[in-house]
């Protein structure tokens, strides 16, 4: 088999893929890092050297992987001398099958509706799997991917892998590999190899000099590998002004509110807000109450913060609704019919759309110090988007809930609760002298 020169990230990902702790690599963060060559390559050596394994490799479609990452395997087959003798692609089934009984079986990664939870891997039994441009996939995918890696692992002693490749993205990836290995909190069992085009010796010049003509946000992802630059017109938020939230000491004070994001038991997060005027004064995160053990957290701090039970606002969708019952406060429902007479979807968007106004004006202040609140926070807001306002029926709406989830790997419980605050400014409570806790 013949040789080939690697870059100098490219080894660096390939000796962490051979440390045994190491389950997961994420490689690229940019255009022109090789990020494809280097997984194909992985692929191809690995088959080699297992005789009668089975590998993987994903895209979000399967056309996409076809027309491009199927390319880049033929070529670096070619490249280390492997002829039609050694592999044999079977265009119907989707498969490579090698000479030594070892297969590639190539598949479409997209979260379609009809298969929210890629029932279609289930009988999968891999040994292990790339996945290109995995910023493409939501992380239930590779979750199940990764669940799906069991075949002969024991016989050919071995730890599951998956090694992914991305550009920057917002997303999940962001949270998961991306923002801890800049932090220093990176999982042990996962590694990040940023690769970009001027890390690839072997690039053409005039490749990264067409990236140098890109659009300011393409240049600035693709080829400086930059996660943090985004200048989605569609986003409500601005993204300073979501940060000067915590330094808007100006903000007013007045009637105390709070609100909340209600979860019960599964692994979406409750997230509660106490607010004195525009202001967070505390907030708290956390997941598996009962809306019992979750009404007297609230009542708590009624008690505490000296809040009126009717500005207590809870979203009343699924189990919301039960704690609104139960603890008589005031309800949130999402789809429900707006307030105002401008053309919004439903009460959600235009609470979004309302709530924006006062963050980009400066006008909100969140005294809490909650790292992680915090972060949670400033992302869910970056995914607030304008969505679909082209539709036939003209309706300003914020992008669906589903669409987050499936985009950044969790619910926006913070965001959500957050926006909350805006209800009482549009249907002012009835008035009482009453505090939730002397009632």
């Amino acid at each position: 088999m013949s040789q080939i020169d690697l870059t100098k990230k490219q080894t660096i990902a390939l000796d962490a893929l051979e440390e045994a702790e190491v389950t997961e690599v994420l490689f690229g963060g940019g255009a022109g890092g090789a990020k494809s060559f280097l997984g194909c390559l992985w692929i191809i050596v690995l088959c080699l050297r297992y005789e009668g394994s089975k590998w993987l490799i994903g895209r979000s479609k399967l056309k996409a992987l076809r027309q491009t990452t199927l390319m880049t395997f033929f070529e670096v087959a070619k490249i280390l001398g492997l002829g039609l003798d050694k592999y044999n692609y079977n265009s119907q089934l989707g498969e490579i099958d090698f000479y030594n009984g070892s297969k590639v079986i190539l598949k479409d990664l997209f979260l379609y509706p009809s298969d929210p939870n890629f029932d279609s891997l289930g009988s999968l039994e891999i040994t292990g799997a790339f996945l290109d441009e995995v910023n493409q996939m939501c992380h239930k995918a590779v979750q199940i991917v990764s669940s799906r890696i069991r075949y002969k692992l024991d016989v050919f002693d071995i730890t599951p892998k998956i090694l992914m490749s991305c550009n920057p993205d917002k997303g999940w990836v962001y949270q998961e590999f991306y923002k801890p290995d800049q932090d220093g909190s990176i999982k042990p069992y996962r590694r990040f190899i940023q690769a970009l085009a001027t890390d690839n010796p072997f690039i053409s010049p005039h490749y990264i000099e067409n990236l140098k003509k890109l659009d300011e946000k393409s240049r600035q992802r693709l080829l400086l590998g930059n996660w943090e630059y985004d200048d989605d017109p569609t986003k409500l938020f601005d993204y300073n002004a979501i940060i000067a939230m915590w330094t808007n000491k100006h903000a007013e004070q007045g009637v105390k509110y709070i609100t909340c994001d209600v979860a019960r038991l599964g692994e979406d997060h409750t997230v509660i807000f106490v607010w004195d005027g525009w202001r967070i004064v505390y907030g708290i995160r956390f997941k598996k109450k009962t809306l019992d053990q979750t009404d007297i957290i609230i009542s708590k701090l009624c008690n505490e913060w000296r809040v009126m039970r009717q500005n207590v606002i809870c979203d009343e969708d699924g189990v919301g609704g039960g704690l609104v019952d139960f603890g008589g406060y005031r309800g949130f429902v999402n789809n429900s019919k707006a307030i105002s007479k401008t053309n919004y979807a439903n009460l959600k968007s235009q609470c979004y759309f309302e709530v924006a106004k006062r963050v980009n004006d400066g006008d909100i202040y969140i005294d809490i110090t909650d790292s992680e609140i915090k972060a949670i926070l400033i992302e869910d807001l970056e995914q607030i988007k304008d969505w679909n306002s082209d539709k036939d029926d003209q309706k300003i709406r914020v992008i669906p809930k589903d669409k987050i989830k499936e985009h950044l790997g969790r619910s926006t419980d913070c965001s959500d609760s957050f926006m909350m605050r805006i209800l009482p400014e549009l249907v002012p409570p009835p008035k009482t002298t009453k505090a939730r806790g002397l009632m």
